[in-house]
């Protein structure tokens, strides 16, 4: 006779279920469940204690955009009582820190060793037009420090225009006041790329033919539209996209952040000189591309939650043994 413990959960933190179907699916192929924790809403008791198992953070920047405006906060708060409990989580403080703080994000890069644009980050109009200038005559991207989905981006060709219109107070807003000034990379195609990290290691990169779009979701339900009407396909796996030094600074950069998971964008200029200027720490992936070269991200994702479950929970069975029952420990799985 044998008895065997059930394996502690894996919970899953979001605010947005449209996005959840793929890794859903991924979970159903190896016969697990996940635990749905929806924080657009909800309540904890900071005087209890935390469900047992490993919590998987997938909370976005862009919740605001959805009505969820101050999910990314509770988040914040429920992944600090789980930390404060011993908690196991991916994706945890460090990653909820700087999915919603770009300028963060640059300033972690830099430490290290990863190329990134000159950015200047910048509070009130005033401040905005004074960095502006610093950039004109040349062009200036202007994004909002916490965004999400590449909302409120825009490129002036001259930084002097941007300057006027900070002064006039007629640019997109950032949902912490926070303005970010970037240098501009020009692309020789048009196209940027987006490395994905499972687990701090490059799982595969894919191209993005931006088609003038900086909303660039890879998700399915987000189609972008103005690029898709480019022509071919807007999202394309691709092999040897990340060179070696590129790929061990993007790994540092991660274990240094406290992320386990994440897309990095970056561009590459007129030399080929690749420049980070995003991180997405709740990172979708196309099913299209994946289809197209025979990969699955959502699975390999789905498959290390598990491996990181079982090594960081892993829990006695009772196995009997002719004089009773003793501990053994349960399968990993996964692979």
């Amino acid at each position: 006779m044998t008895a065997m413990m059930t394996p502690p959960p894996i919970h899953v933190i979001h605010e947005n279920p449209e996005w959840l179907p793929p890794f859903a699916r991924a979970f159903a192929a190896r016969s697990e469940a996940f635990v749905d924790w929806d924080l657009s809403e909800g309540a904890i008791d900071l005087s209890a204690p935390p469900p047992e198992g490993l919590f998987y953070n997938r909370m976005s920047a862009s919740a605001h955009s959805r009505g969820h405006r101050y999910s990314p906060e509770f988040a914040n708060a429920v992944i600090a009582w789980l930390a404060a409990h011993g908690r196991p989580v991916i994706n945890g403080p460090g990653a909820i820190a700087l999915e919603v703080n770009k300028a963060a994000q640059m300033a972690w890069l830099k430490r290290a060793g990863v190329p990134v644009p000159r950015t200047v980050a910048a509070l009130g109009d005033d401040k905005v037009a004074e960095a502006a200038m610093r950039f004109a005559p040349g062009p200036v991207i202007v994004k909002p420090n916490r965004g999400g989905k590449g909302l409120g981006i825009q490129l002036f060709e001259n930084a002097a225009d941007a300057a006027e219109r900070a002064r006039a107070g007629t640019l997109p807003g950032s949902t912490d006041g926070i303005t970010l000034l970037q240098e501009y990379i020009a692309t020789v195609d048009g196209s940027v790329t987006r490395a994905e990290f499972i687990g701090g290691k490059l799982f595969y990169a894919v191209r993005i033919d931006t088609g003038g779009t900086f909303e660039l979701c890879p998700a399915d339900v987000c189609a972008p539209e103005e690029a898709a009407a480019t022509g071919g396909p807007v999202f394309t796996v691709v092999d040897d996209a990340v060179e070696p030094e590129l790929e061990a600074a993007i790994e540092a950069f991660l274990r240094d952040a406290g992320i386990d998971i994440a897309g990095v964008e970056f561009a590459r200029d007129a030399w080929g000189n690749p420049f980070v200027y995003d991180v997405n720490t709740n990172t979708n992936y196309n099913p299209d591309a994946e289809a197209a070269a025979g990969v699955s991200a959502p699975q390999a994702l789905v498959d290390y939650l598990i491996r990181e479950r079982n090594r960081r929970l892993a829990a006695p069975r009772l196995v009997g043994n002719g004089w009773g029952l003793v501990p053994d420990q349960w399968a990993t799985g996964g692979d």
